[in-house]
């Protein structure tokens, strides 16, 4: 099947899952990080719905050994826990947790063109263009 219909495919049925659960709304996601406060544990519904359906979906394509799209799989990836992958982390659960965003929802929130998302997405690649500019892939 060809790549770019099963990502394309992929991205919005993605996408719908989020608008569907309702984890395009920041909001959502920030009281789920606010244990102490107006606590929602909605978004550990959804990431458990979501690895209860994939889950099975990796073991089969691991035992096919190709993806759906009939591509090779990656090599997976190193176990090791190192300074980089711990600071990565640390940044992505802070922005996390300011913004209420992570990237598959704040790519979805700009289809409503509200500034925070812009704003969001703009920062999310500057850091991404800094990250390649000064931290090179090994």
């Amino acid at each position: 099947m060809n790549r770019l219909l099963v990502a394309t495919v992929s991205g919005l049925l993605f996408g719908l899952g989020l608008a569907v659960s309702g984890m395009t709304d920041p909001d959502k996601v920030l009281n789920f990080l606010d244990v102490a406060g107006q606590w929602d544990p909605s978004l550990a519904l959804v990431m458990g719905a979501a690895l209860a359906v994939s889950a099975p979906a990796f073991a089969w394509m691991r035992r096919r050994g190709r993806s759906f799209s009939g591509a090779a799989l990656p090599d997976p990836p190193s176990p090791r826990l190192d300074a980089r992958l711990l600071a990565g982390s640390a940044l992505f659960g802070i922005g996390w947790g300011i913004a209420g965003y992570c990237p598959g929802p704040a790519l979805a929130n700009l289809a409503h063109g509200t500034l925070e998302a812009v704003v969001f997405v703009l920062a999310l690649l500057a850091g991404s263009a800094l990250c390649r500019k000064f931290l090179p892939v090994r």
